[in-house]
Parts: C-alpha cells; sequence; structure tokens
C-alpha cells in the first residue's frame, strides 16, 4: 500500500483509510461485532493504516470496535475520531464546548483502549463556540498528550483559518467524489495554501458510483440515504449519466467504477487520503484495488470535460442535514 502525507502535519498514512461508521451506524442493521472486527484487520493485514470512527457512531459502539480490532497493532496505525455532538447523538444537536471536548476525548480514549487519539476532528462546527476555543482545548489535549493531531469535519474557509491560527488542523473531512464536488471551489485551494490534508468521505458518492445503484434503487428507513434528496427517484434517473460515465471509463481499464472513482479523487492532490466504508471483504479488496489504477492525464482531462457537461440534480442533504454544514 502507498504512503501519502496529510498536508504537512507530518502525519503519514496509507493512502486509502478505511472509514468504519457504516459498520455499526447509518446503512441499515449494524454489522456483526466479531465480523466487524475481522474486517478491520482485514484491511490492516492488506496495508490500510488510517481507521476513521466517531463517538456518534452507535453511539460509542464503533469507537469500541475499532479499539478492539486495533489493539494488537496499535502502534501501527492511526486512529481518528470526532466530537461535537450533545450526548454523541446528531439529532440532539451540536455541542463543542470546551469541557465536552474534554469529556469526549477521555472517554473516546476509554472506549478505544488507547492512551492516545492520532486525529481529533471537530464533527461539525459549533456556532455557538468561538473557534478559537475549540482549537485552543485541543492544544491543550496535545500538549496534555492526549491527542497527536487536530482535524475539522466539513468547515467552511473562515473557520479553517480561524482554528489553523491557534492550533496547526493536520486534516479537513468532507464529502468529495465525483458525484459531490463542491470542495473545488474554495475548500481545496486553502487547503493547498495553508499545508492541510484532505480526508474524503464517501469517496463512492454513498455507493452511487459502484454501480450497483441502479434508477430503480430504493433505500430502506434505516438507510439515511432514504432521506437524500440526490437518492430520491427523480434524481437517480437524471444521475445515471454520470453512472455511465465512470462505467465507460472502467471497462476501458479493465478495472472496477469504484476503482475508477477512487484513482480520481487520489490523482487530484497528492495530499488527499480517501476513507471508503464497507462491511464487505470482497469491497474491501475491491476498493483497494483503486490505489493501483492509472489514470493518465488524458484520461483526466476526458474525465474532467465530461464532468463538466453532467448536470447532477438533488441536494446531497435533506435540510436538517445541511444545517450543520459550515459553508
Amino acid at each position: 500500500m502507498q504512503k501519502r502525507k496529510l498536508g504537512e502535519s507530518g502525519l503519514e498514512v496509507s493512502a486509502l483509510g478505511l472509514g468504519c461508521m457504516g459498520l455499526s451506524f447509518g446503512y441499515g442493521p449494524a454489522t456483526d461485532r466479531n465480523e466487524a472486527i475481522s474486517l478491520i484487520r482485514a484491511a490492516f493485514e492488506r496495508g490500510v493504516t488510517f481507521f476513521d470512527t466517531a463517538e456518534a457512531y452507535g453511539p460509542g459502539t464503533n469507537e469500541e470496535i475499532v479499539g478492539e480490532a486495533l489493539a494488537p497493532m496499535r502502534d501501527q496505525v492511526v486512529i481518528a475520531t470526532k466530537f461535537g455532538f450533545k450526548n454523541a447523538v446528531p439529532a440532539d444537536g451540536l455541542d463543542s464546548r470546551p469541557e465536552r471536548i474534554r469529556q469526549v476525548a477521555d472517554e473516546a480514549l476509554a472506549r478505544l483502549g488507547t492512551d492516545r487519539i492520532d486525529l481529533f476532528y471537530q464533527h461539525r462546527v459549533d456556532p455557538a463556540v468561538p473557534m478559537e476555543d475549540v482549537a485552543g482545548t485541543v492544544k491543550d489535549l496535545i500538549q496534555a498528550g492526549k491527542v497527536k493531531h487536530f482535524g475539522l469535519s466539513e468547515a467552511g474557509a473562515a473557520s479553517i483559518r480561524a482554528a489553523h491560527a491557534v492550533q496547526p488542523v493536520a486534516a479537513l473531512q468532507s464529502e468529495y467524489s465525483m458525484f459531490w464536488r463542491e470542495p473545488e471551489t474554495e475548500i481545496l485551494p486553502l487547503l493547498e495554501e495553508l499545508g492541510i490534508g484532505f480526508v474524503p468521505f464517501s469517496p463512492l458518492g454513498k455507493g452511487f458510483l459502484t454501480g450497483k445503484i441502479d434508477a430503480n434503487s430504493t433505500f430502506a428507513g434505516d438507510d439515511f440515504r432514504s432521506t437524500v434528496p440526490r437518492f430520491s427517484p427523480e434524481a437517480l434517473k437524471a444521475n445515471m449519466a454520470l453512472v455511465d460515465l465512470v462505467g465507460s471509463i472502467a471497462a476501458e481499464k479493465g478495472v472496477t467504477p469504484a476503482q475508477v472513482a477512487l484513482a480520481w479523487l487520489l490523482a487530484q492532490r497528492p495530499w488527499i487520503v480517501p476513507i471508503p466504508g464497507t462491511t464487505n471483504l470482497h469491497r474491501l479488496e475491491e476498493n483497494l484495488g483503486g490505489v493501483d489504477v492509472v489514470l493518465t492525464d488524458t484520461d483526466l482531462t476526458r474525465i474532467s470535460g465530461s464532468l463538466a457537461g453532467i448536470e447532477l440534480q438533488g441536494e446531497r442533504y435533506g435540510a436538517s442535514h445541511q444545517r450543520l454544514i459550515n459553508r
């Protein structure tokens, strides 16, 4: 597995990480605990050293699973987790008060069974708490040895600058893929300017770019995609042009659509580290194969031109989730 550094932080990780959320949260019933542990360890055996979780995934249970799975190889991996919600429940609202951040750090350390959090993200920007106070609190945790690096998730430009001025931000996590390219406008240039790494979640467009979703796909009530406007029946039909594009390139290359989607992300910047998630060993191996797919300059130019001609329909979040995005 290739390695990448997240910006100028010095934090080196595998070129692809593993997003662990879906093992416990968001995509239907939780995976059996032993199966989830086996999948995480299988990822490590195949070269993955970057694992992403959060107190909100469960809540708490995902951190426990990640901690147990990685305990035998703890010093060989980077574990990222997050703070920022009341009671670790997104529906309860935001809470990044300094005392809450310190509480979450201690509880995460206990659940993960470790003495340090390698990368501690603010899960969503809390407008009620000055970013300087958030960054200052994490800075204190770093000085205390409980945290190694500071991260932000879904933060806007002003928040990123304010945080970085107090405590250098190692990485920003936000959604980014051929299915959602909003970060290209303002966020990627800012990260390049400040030397901050970028960790795209949903790099496969919540499964859309794999080619396994078609215009007639439906989603169960416990699958959060059932609430996403971009996955409405109308939007799915309209957006199939993107699936066709990715599929045609994959066929030419003799690889899978998921591998093309991940290779495209990796080609955008050398400090981008996507974190696809899966509950399936076969899909894990498929995703990791994306690191070895080479897209030439000609390929990338063609893709760029084709993307410009596809008008995607539907917002990526419903109104309640969108209100939590800091831009």
